[in-house]
Protein backbone atom coordinates (compact mmCIF):
# COMPACT_ATOMS: atom_id res chain seq x y z
CA UNK A 1 0.00 0.00 0.00
CA UNK A 2 1.65 3.49 -0.95
CA UNK A 3 0.60 6.32 1.18
CA UNK A 4 -1.53 7.85 -1.90
CA UNK A 5 -3.80 4.39 -1.14
CA UNK A 6 -5.10 6.34 1.42
CA UNK A 7 -5.06 9.61 0.05
CA UNK A 8 -7.28 11.24 -2.95
CA UNK A 9 -6.58 13.85 -5.19
CA UNK A 10 -8.37 16.38 -3.08
CA UNK A 11 -7.13 15.48 0.07
CA UNK A 12 -4.05 16.84 -0.63
CA UNK A 13 -3.24 20.94 0.27
CA UNK A 14 -0.21 22.69 -1.57
CA UNK A 15 -0.44 25.32 0.86
CA UNK A 16 -1.87 25.51 4.03
CA UNK A 17 -3.42 29.00 5.05
CA UNK A 18 -3.39 27.81 8.86
CA UNK A 19 -0.14 28.72 10.99
CA UNK A 20 -1.19 27.46 13.97
CA UNK A 21 -1.53 23.58 15.88
CA UNK A 22 -5.23 23.84 16.51
CA UNK A 23 -6.47 26.14 13.50
CA UNK A 24 -4.15 23.93 11.12
CA UNK A 25 -5.87 20.79 12.21
CA UNK A 26 -9.63 22.32 11.57
CA UNK A 27 -8.06 23.17 7.90
CA UNK A 28 -7.64 19.64 7.45
CA UNK A 29 -10.76 18.41 8.96
CA UNK A 30 -12.62 21.20 7.34
CA UNK A 31 -10.82 19.51 3.40
CA UNK A 32 -11.72 16.26 4.09
CA UNK A 33 -15.53 17.16 4.37
CA UNK A 34 -15.41 19.43 1.66
CA UNK A 35 -13.55 16.19 -0.53
CA UNK A 36 -16.37 14.09 0.96
CA UNK A 37 -13.78 11.58 2.70
CA UNK A 38 -15.24 12.97 5.59
CA UNK A 39 -18.89 13.18 6.25
CA UNK A 40 -20.36 16.50 7.66
CA UNK A 41 -22.05 14.65 10.77
CA UNK A 42 -18.66 13.33 11.44
CA UNK A 43 -16.81 16.50 11.53
CA UNK A 44 -17.25 17.67 14.93
CA UNK A 45 -16.45 14.16 16.53
CA UNK A 46 -13.22 13.95 14.83
CA UNK A 47 -11.63 17.35 15.54
CA UNK A 48 -12.55 16.54 19.12
CA UNK A 49 -10.89 13.77 18.97
CA UNK A 50 -8.10 14.97 17.23
CA UNK A 51 -7.96 17.90 19.58
CA UNK A 52 -8.05 15.78 22.96
CA UNK A 53 -4.95 13.26 21.77
CA UNK A 54 -2.91 16.59 20.60
CA UNK A 55 -3.28 17.97 23.88
CA UNK A 56 -1.80 14.90 25.36
CA UNK A 57 1.04 15.18 23.34
CA UNK A 58 2.14 17.02 20.22
CA UNK A 59 2.14 14.83 16.91
CA UNK A 60 4.58 17.04 15.73
CA UNK A 61 7.32 14.66 15.63
CA UNK A 62 10.45 17.08 14.49
CA UNK A 63 12.13 17.54 11.29
CA UNK A 64 9.07 19.67 10.35
CA UNK A 65 6.57 16.80 10.24
CA UNK A 66 3.49 16.59 11.88
CA UNK A 67 1.25 13.59 12.30
CA UNK A 68 -1.93 14.05 13.96
CA UNK A 69 -4.30 11.12 14.48
CA UNK A 70 -6.62 9.43 16.45
CA UNK A 71 -9.42 6.55 16.14
CA UNK A 72 -13.43 7.45 15.34
CA UNK A 73 -15.70 5.04 15.65
CA UNK A 74 -17.84 5.92 13.19
CA UNK A 75 -15.81 5.68 10.20
CA UNK A 76 -14.54 2.36 8.29
CA UNK A 77 -11.66 3.21 6.71
CA UNK A 78 -8.97 4.68 7.48
CA UNK A 79 -9.54 8.15 6.17
CA UNK A 80 -6.21 10.61 5.37
CA UNK A 81 -5.12 14.30 4.41
CA UNK A 82 -2.01 15.71 3.19
CA UNK A 83 -0.81 19.61 3.87
CA UNK A 84 2.08 21.31 3.17
CA UNK A 85 3.13 24.50 4.61
CA UNK A 86 5.42 26.29 3.24
CA UNK A 87 5.51 29.25 5.81
CA UNK A 88 5.43 26.62 8.89
CA UNK A 89 3.33 25.91 11.46
CA UNK A 90 3.75 26.23 15.04
CA UNK A 91 2.76 22.77 16.82
CA UNK A 92 4.64 22.60 19.28
CA UNK A 93 7.10 19.89 17.74
CA UNK A 94 9.41 18.04 19.61
CA UNK A 95 12.81 20.01 18.42
CA UNK A 96 10.18 23.25 18.67
CA UNK A 97 10.89 23.82 14.46
CA UNK A 98 7.93 24.68 12.84
CA UNK A 99 6.12 22.23 10.52
CA UNK A 100 6.25 21.86 6.86
CA UNK A 101 4.22 18.73 6.09
CA UNK A 102 1.52 17.53 7.71
CA UNK A 103 -0.42 13.94 7.30
CA UNK A 104 -3.93 13.77 9.71
CA UNK A 105 -5.11 10.16 9.45
CA UNK A 106 -8.38 9.09 11.09
CA UNK A 107 -8.07 5.28 12.15
CA UNK A 108 -11.47 2.80 12.85
CA UNK A 109 -11.61 2.20 16.35
CA UNK A 110 -11.36 -1.55 15.75
CA UNK A 111 -7.86 -0.62 14.07
CA UNK A 112 -5.15 -0.61 16.50
CA UNK A 113 -2.63 -2.30 14.03
CA UNK A 114 -3.46 -0.92 11.46
CA UNK A 115 -3.32 2.39 13.25
CA UNK A 116 0.42 1.69 14.40
CA UNK A 117 1.37 0.21 11.04
CA UNK A 118 0.02 4.07 9.05
CA UNK A 119 1.93 5.94 11.79
CA UNK A 120 5.09 3.92 11.38
CA UNK A 121 4.92 3.72 7.75
CA UNK A 122 4.41 7.95 7.22
CA UNK A 123 6.98 8.70 9.74
CA UNK A 124 9.00 6.65 7.79
CA UNK A 125 7.93 8.35 4.15
CA UNK A 126 8.21 11.69 5.80
CA UNK A 127 11.87 10.53 7.04
CA UNK A 128 13.75 11.03 3.53
CA UNK A 129 15.76 14.43 3.04
CA UNK A 130 15.08 13.67 -0.46
CA UNK A 131 11.31 13.07 -0.62
CA UNK A 132 11.04 16.15 2.11
CA UNK A 133 12.72 18.26 -0.63
CA UNK A 134 10.99 16.99 -3.77
CA UNK A 135 7.63 17.56 -1.35
CA UNK A 136 8.97 21.17 -1.09
CA UNK A 137 9.80 21.89 -4.46
CA UNK A 138 6.72 20.34 -5.80
CA UNK A 139 4.17 22.95 -8.07
CA UNK A 140 1.02 22.05 -7.51
CA UNK A 141 -1.54 19.62 -5.49
CA UNK A 142 -1.26 16.93 -8.30
CA UNK A 143 2.51 17.44 -8.20
CA UNK A 144 2.72 16.61 -4.25
CA UNK A 145 0.15 13.61 -4.87
CA UNK A 146 2.21 12.06 -7.56
CA UNK A 147 5.32 12.34 -5.26
CA UNK A 148 3.28 10.83 -2.11
CA UNK A 149 2.43 8.07 -4.75
CA UNK A 150 5.55 6.95 -5.95
CA UNK A 151 6.64 3.21 -4.78
CA UNK A 152 9.46 4.58 -2.88
CA UNK A 153 6.05 5.56 -0.46
CA UNK A 154 5.11 2.42 0.77
CA UNK A 155 2.82 2.23 3.77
Amino acid sequence: MTLADLLTPGCVIAEMQSNEQFPAIAELVDRLVSSGSLTADNQATALAALTAREEQRSTGIGGGIAIPHCFLAEIDSVVAIFGRSTGGIDFCALDRAPVHFVVLFLVPESQHTLHLKTLAAIAKILNSAETRSRLAEATDENALFEILSLKAATV
